[in-house]
C-alpha cells in the first residue's frame, strides 16, 4: 500500500508584494543573486535583523551585509490547512516559519518551509535556503528540510 503524505507548499506569488527601502534593498539584491545575507553593525559587529536605521547596541547607522551559509534551524512554525481566502486553497498546506540563523548571532528570519512532509517538520530541525523565483526580479528565500547547500 502506498501512503501519500502532504508536502508543504509555496504560497501563491500574488500574495507576495515586495516593497524595499534603503535598509532592505541590499537583502533583496543579494537574494536575486541567490545569496542569503544579514546586516551587521559596522561599528560594534552586532547582527540586526530586520535591518534598522540604528544599531540597538551602539546606535551607529553603518551596516555591512554579511553572506550567510543558508543553513538554519526551525525556531517556530505553524501549518496552515484552511484557506481564509479562495486564492490560497491550491497552495495548502502552507508552513510559515521563523528560522534561526546561527551564523548571524541567532538572528531570525520569517519565511516558509517548502516541499517537506508535514510530519517531518519539528522545532529545532535543520533547514537550508532554497530560492523561489516569484516573478521577474523578485527572488524570495524559502527553506527546505536538511542542511543541504543553496
Amino acid at each position: 500500500m502506498i501512503v501519500h503524505t502532504a508536502l508543504s507548499k509555496t504560497p501563491p506569488p500574488s500574495m507576495f508584494q515586495l516593497v524595499t527601502d534603503q535598509w532592505t534593498e541590499p537583502f533583496w539584491e543579494a537574494a536575486r543573486a541567490h545569496r542569503l545575507v544579514a546586516p551587521r553593525c559596522s561599528a560594534c559587529g552586532l547582527h540586526r535583523f530586520p535591518p534598522t536605521p540604528f544599531c540597538p547596541r551602539c546606535q551607529a547607522q553603518g551596516l555591512d551585509w554579511v553572506t550567510l551559509s543558508g543553513v538554519g534551524k526551525v525556531y517556530s512554525y505553524t501549518i496552515v490547512v484552511r484557506a481564509v481566502i479562495p486564492e490560497m486553497e491550491p497552495h495548502l498546506p502552507y508552513v510559515p516559519a521563523v528560522i534561526e540563523l546561527p551564523d548571524a548571532q541567532g538572528c531570525r528570519l520569517i519565511s516558509n518551509i517548502v516541499d517537506a512532509p508535514l510530519e517531518d517538520i519539528r522545532v529545532g530541525c535543520e533547514v537550508h535556503v532554497v530560492w523561489d523565483h516569484v516573478r521577474e526580479g523578485v527572488v524570495v528565500p524559502r527553506f527546505a528540510l536538511g542542511a543541504g547547500g543553496s
